[in-house]
């Protein structure tokens, strides 16, 4: 029996994702055998510094994707948030799976149960290792203190509920659902308190990109609303060239036919921001429509059983409203909050 071996990174969410893609691949394929190869990553390993701080792309990657060069894994499971919007040569994303929800949660201290981030006391402490939390969240609620806090979920909900440190901390709400801790959602995070980060909730499987055989096999994996959506949000964050350094964020929306996509930039401490929303005729597609393809991937995804016109559509909305974001003085705003965080 064929062996496929899926590499994953070692903390309890990474595994718990990387188990649902390979249930849905054994399901399609019972033919076929899994294994999966969990490794720790540099993000995982530096844990006393803000992500912004360490200024590296792929924390969360980079070691499964020497793995998956070397030929010791076929593909990698990763959150989609956490694959840079251009990829290393000879990679690229096979699968776009379902999104779950994508907005950000609040956890709070036991003490606090019951409240909202608008009704914490004055000056309380929130956690959260996001610069684009931190600056839409001092915006809305300039009563509190943002403070990072790193760690995966386990470690970080253990600082909460352990030290008297933090009264509330931010994490997406996608991961404490898959992890099964809904019951410590305290408040969901709507898209006008807090847009989210480019690709939450959504999962991404990493291939190499001229393996024909593992791309034909995860490629059913595609859903074709939530990779048009992220296809969006990936081109506008590329095309601004934002990172974990600055504060961007998104939200999309398909309805009636049209693909609505929000795009914003903040400076660090909240006060300045631009936003807008453009949208396009999207059709989702149900099946491949044939035409000719020049380069396969878009924003480093590859999803040739979707049609490649709404595909096109998708990352031409995304360009369009950072061009215009950008023309209307956005680069400036990241500029600065670029310096400001490299300085701090």
């Amino acid at each position: 029996m064929r062996v496929i071996r899926v590499g994953t990174r070692k903390s309890q969410l990474a595994r718990i994702q990387t188990d649902s893609v390979v249930a849905m691949l054994k399901a399609l394929y019972p033919g076929l055998q899994f294994e999966i190869i969990a490794m720790s990553t540099t993000g995982d390993k530096i844990l006393d510094t803000a992500l912004s701080k360490i200024g590296e792309k792929s924390l969360f990657t980079k070691e499964l994707e020497h793995a998956l060069e070397r030929n010791e894994v076929d593909l990698v499971v990763h959150s989609l948030k956490d694959l840079p919007t251009v990829l290393p040569p000879g990679f690229t994303i096979g699968a776009v799976c379902k999104r779950e929800s994508p907005y950000d949660a609040v956890v709070f201290h036991p003490k606090f149960v019951g409240k909202t981030l608008e009704t914490l006391p004055e000056k309380s402490v929130v956690g959260t290792s996001s610069l684009r939390r931190a600056a839409q969240l001092q915006r809305k609620f300039p009563h509190l203190e943002f403070k990072s806090i790193r760690g995966n979920l386990n470690t970080r909900l253990q600082k909460l509920d352990e030290l008297q440190e933090f009264s509330a901390i931010i994490l997406a709400a996608a991961g404490l659902q898959r992890m099964g801790w809904q019951n410590r959602v305290g408040q969901i995070l709507h898209p006008e308190e807090c847009m989210y980060a480019v690709g939450q909730g959504a999962l991404g499987v990493e291939v190499r990109a001229k393996d024909q055989d593992i791309l034909d096999l995860v490629g059913v994996l595609h859903d074709p609303e939530t990779l048009l959506r992220c296809i969006a949000e990936r081109s506008f964050l590329r095309h601004l060239e934002g990172g974990c350094s600055v504060p961007v964020a998104v939200h999309t929306a398909i309805k009636d036919g049209q693909l609505y996509l929000t795009g914003g930039v903040w400076s660090l401490n909240g006060a300045e921001t631009m936003q807008d929303t453009m949208q396009t005729t999207i059709h989702v597609p149900v099946q491949h429509e044939d035409g000719p393809e020049d380069d396969p991937q878009l924003v480093g995804i590859t999803a040739h059983n979707i049609p490649r016109q709404p595909q096109l559509a998708a990352e031409n909305l995304g360009i369009s409203l950072a061009t215009l974001l950008l023309n209307k003085g956005a680069k400036n705003i990241l500029d600065v909050a670029r310096q400001l965080n490299e300085a701090h």
